[in-house]
């Protein structure tokens, strides 16, 4: 089935205890369709300024994206973040952002994507996820995500986006300043509370917790032995999660806990090298394998 995802596609600026790189390609909706892409076709809406570095047309080489919703704005520069984990590796330290492009007018949808089925709104400023969701004609699930800059400049907004989607999936840290609220169930109940079915809470190395009005699930991260770079973990979790989905048909409380578990598994490739170079050296069949390995390993 169709899954269509737009978000930001940046440059980053990466600190970590294995060492530093700077300037590589990143972005939320970057690490998702590279993900997803190991499950289904993938077609990515965004935009990135006159400035994009030629590597970044070359990410998806050999891969099932679609990027005719890709928009290279004249006169516009690309998102640049530079994140730091020294201090903690399950949360980035963001030591400077520039929004350039991310602030200006949503990507236009091309006519040909208004008929995905499945939409996932990649981290971006809450009010172009909310244009770009009014552009798809019957979608079948929309899942978002977001990020403490968004919570603590455009809370109403995000709220308003909560009201309008299946799904939110937000890190722990995320969700209690969203809800001020530190029990971590609490807080996912307090954001069903805003109107969406299902809300997915990342807890870094400590796994993930799926809460829906008549469910608590949760599931260990996997066993990751060599973390070199967290960075698009979660959005990369978010992938391998919504390519999964695409595929099952009917959306499910069980097809949505083996869509975590295939997220969670995905995402601890990305850990194991900087910016993308984890999943460009991950096969499909290395993912199965370790969801195999995975799910045994949760059996008693």
């Amino acid at each position: 089935m169709s899954l269509l995802v737009t978000g930001s596609i940046g440059v980053d600026t990466i600190e970590t205890p294995v060492g530093r790189r700077d300037n590589v390609i990143g972005g939320s909706a970057v690490y998702f369709s590279y993900a997803a892409s190991f499950f289904t076709p993938v077609r990515l809406v965004g935009a990135v300024g006159e400035d994009a570095p030629q590597e970044l047309f070359k990410v998806f080489e050999n891969r099932d994206v679609d990027l005719s919703g890709l928009e290279i704005r004249k006169g516009s520069k690309t998102f640049r973040w530079h994140g730091s984990y020294l201090r903690d590796m399950n949360e980035a330290e963001t030591i400077q952002v520039d929004l350039n492009v991310l602030a200006e007018n949503a990507p236009k949808i091309p006519e040909a994507f208004c008929d995905s089925r499945y939409l996932f709104l990649a981290n971006t400023h809450p009010v172009l996820q909310q244009q770009m969701l009014r552009s798809i004609k019957q979608p079948k699930l929309v899942v978002a995500d977001t990020m403490n800059l968004w919570i603590q400049t455009e809370r109403k907004e995000l709220i308003k986006l909560i009201g309008m989607i299946d799904g939110l999936v937000l890190n722990d840290g995320e969700a209690r300043l969203l809800t001020e609220k530190k029990n971590l169930i609490q807080a996912a109940k307090e954001v069903l509370s805003y109107g969406t079915k299902f809300v997915v809470i990342k807890k870094g190395e400590h796994g993930a917790l799926l809460v829906t009005d008549k469910d608590t699930f949760v599931l260990p991260a996997f066993p990751a032995e060599n973390v070199v770079d967290p960075t698009g973990a979660g959005d990369s979790f978010a992938g391998g999660m919504m390519g999964y989905l695409s595929t099952q048909g009917h959306v499910t409380p069980a097809t949505v806990k083996r869509a975590l578990a295939y997220g969670t598994c995905v995402a601890s490739f990305t850990i194991s090298d900087f910016s993308l170079g984890g999943l460009q050296s991950t096969t499909r069949e290395q993912i199965d394998q370790r969801w195999n390995d995975f799910k045994q390993a949760m059996s008693f």
